[in-house]
């Protein structure tokens, strides 16, 4: 009986503990991560942002040629069955889309899910002029890189007219433009998650992308349909920091999880123990 009361004891001493704020840091995000630019940014940038549409229903009526020429639409491809990932580049960007894209792949390839099984990705061509076997060169490149060939259906890299490029970026929020002197486009490095049903879930900046952030946040905008058990109880425990760009964790809720954990494993060894009472007093008495 000592014994079993010095482990009660501890896991009461456990469950007390895993309640307390200093079981967690205090402190998602240090100081030294924060950077605030307050320059002015290039003549040529002005105007390019990112106007972000959360929840915003993404115009999937748009029609678009695949690698092979032919017309889709895009909820053909956001059929409402798991997230999709757009990106908006083109193939003769002279760097970022390619930084994009390599930082991109190198996520990917770091995530258990793959491409056209738990999620699809669409690469629209920011260059109304530009061609399907452009388009199919450069998806073959990637593809390459990303090293799982499963993924090509699951992957699509579209051409089209300015105009339906043009009212895809205003409904994702990507405001880019022309540099006629540079002959080039200008435009934002952004991911954009987009729920099974078409709305705008997440927003991801840069050009290289951290997987667990990219993992969770696919499992944050597949709305449950995708996501494991563990997925959700990573999420419970980690909020999205839309000013950080980044999960963080919450201290509130990584309490009542250590909390709710510690008082299972105590409900558990008290019934395992009154369960071995009650036996020993049958046998007891007979």
């Amino acid at each position: 009986m000592a014994h079993t009361s010095r482990v009660l004891l501890f896991l009461v001493a456990l469950a007390a503990l895993s309640l307390t704020p200093a079981s967690v840091g205090a402190e998602p995000v240090s100081a030294s991560e924060r950077v605030e630019r307050k320059e002015a940014p290039p003549a040529r940038l002005q105007g390019i942002d990112v106007v972000e549409h959360l929840d915003s229903r993404v115009a999937l009526d748009l029609v678009f040629n695949d690698e092979e020429g032919r017309p889709v639409a895009l909820s053909e491809i956001a059929d409402g069955s798991v997230p999709v990932i757009f990106t908006l580049n083109y193939s003769n960007c002279p760097m970022l889309c390619s930084l994009q894209l390599s930082g991109f792949v190198k996520a990917l390839k770091q995530l258990d899910w793959t491409a056209g099984k738990q999620f699809r990705i669409v690469t629209v061509s920011l260059d109304p002029a530009e061609k399907p076997n452009h388009a199919r060169e450069t998806k073959q490149k990637y593809l390459a890189l990303y090293e799982r060939p499963e993924a090509a259906p699951g992957w699509r890299f579209l051409t089209g007219s300015e105009r339906n490029i043009r009212a895809l970026a205003d409904s994702l929020g990507v405001k880019y433009g022309y540099n006629e002197k540079r002959n080039e486009y200008v435009h934002p490095a952004v991911l954009t998650l987009v729920t099974p049903d078409g709305r705008i879930g997440r927003y991801m900046y840069g050009i290289e992308y951290h997987p667990k952030t990219l993992r969770l946040s696919l499992a944050d905008v597949s709305e449950g349909k995708v996501g494991s058990t563990i997925d959700r109880l990573i999420l419970y425990c980690f909020h999205y920091d839309e000013n950080e760009g980044r999960y963080a964790p919450v201290a509130r809720n990584i309490m009542r999880v250590g909390g709710a954990l510690a008082i299972l494993l105590l409900g558990g060894v008290l019934g395992s123990f009154w369960l071995t009472e009650l036996r020993r007093k049958k046998r007891g008495t007979t």
